[in-house]
């Protein structure tokens, strides 16, 4: 039996506008009229005998049928795409690609690859940082972590793991006239910080202290933070996945273990058509794993004590 298909363009035309809900920016993207996407979406409604878009003088948007249609087009336009670029750049099974932030990389990601590796030595990994969200299908990027909500069209997306703020610092910056026996005993020592007083001010409420201002370095990457609390520059607020790897080998120490919950985390993205490849799985389960563990083995930590204070 023939697919009953309607016409490809118009298909292109509808998904390019249903984006914008704009036809005018539509046929910029497209390189085409305003009114060659305007004739392309109504042969497309015609063709299906229904309403995509609602039309009220010049504003246009997108209806409920319109909606779920969306998803449909953009799926198949998704698919045909990747499968356009591996055809073209006839890329080796074996590679897989992976996209995060210079932060996740440096401080979580880059210690672990050497077990990946070995479990998994017929995969070709590559990693690439970046500050930017890039865009998983144009940039050929199989999987990414990513930090925020957990909402992004067009990816499925998967918690790493639970994480906290917490207060760390290097074991040697303790000694002496600087031991901690309480959260107040902090303001005695650097605080380090990525950003004004806000979380250090939230932090010290949620401990129970009246926290005055006080000057400390500004550093604008969290890796860099916490580098410099592990150099013995100061303390630092640092998120629980962050750390991990520094406090599970005692180069890092949680000084008082009072803890803020984040406004976001990290997650594990990639394209939903993606979602059951093989490589992609084996690659999202063992970053959950890994995670899985630290959780575990900070918990343990945590019940020792930490640096054997308390709040």
């Amino acid at each position: 039996m023939p697919r009953r298909l309607p016409p490809l363009n118009a298909l292109r035309a509808f998904e390019v506008a249903a984006r914008s809900e704009n036809f005018t920016r539509a046929a910029e993207e497209l390189g085409v009229s305003q009114v060659a996407v305007s004739q392309q979406v109504k042969s497309l409604e015609a063709a299906l005998g229904l309403k995509l878009f609602a039309r009220d003088g010049k504003r246009l948007s997108i209806t409920s049928a319109g909606k779920q249609y969306l998803a449909v087009v953009r799926d198949a336009l998704d698919r045909i795409a990747v499968g356009t670029d591996r055809l073209l750049q006839n890329k080796p099974s074996s590679v897989f690609t992976v996209s995060t932030s210079p932060d996740f990389g440096a401080k979580w990601l880059v210690h672990r690859l050497g077990r990946f590796a070995a479990a998994h030595p017929m995969i070709d990994l590559r990693v690439s940082t970046t500050t930017k969200q890039v865009d998983l299908i144009a940039e050929h990027v199989d999987l990414a972590i990513r930090h925020g909500d957990g909402h992004w069209a067009g990816l499925d997306a998967v918690a790493l793991c639970s994480e906290r703020l917490v207060p760390v610092c290097s074991p040697k910056l303790l000694s002496g006239r600087n031991r901690i026996t309480q959260a107040s005993d902090l303001l005695k020592l650097p605080l380090l910080r990525l950003d004004g007083w806000t979380t250090w001010s939230k932090w010290f409420e949620a401990a129970g202290v009246s926290a005055p201002a006080r000057r400390g370095p500004v550093l604008n990457q969290a890796s860099m933070l916490i580098d410099a609390a592990i150099d013995g520059q100061g303390v630092a607020l640092a998120r629980t996945t962050l750390a991990a790897w520094d406090l599970l080998h005692g180069r890092l120490v949680v000084p008082v273990d009072v803890a803020l919950p984040p406004e976001n985390t990290y997650w594990i993205v990639y394209p939903k058509l993606a979602s059951r490849e093989p490589m992609v799985v084996t690659l999202r389960d063992w970053l959950l794993a890994e995670a899985a563990a630290d959780e575990r083995r900070l918990r343990a930590l945590a019940g020792k004590g930490y640096a054997g204070t308390k709040r």
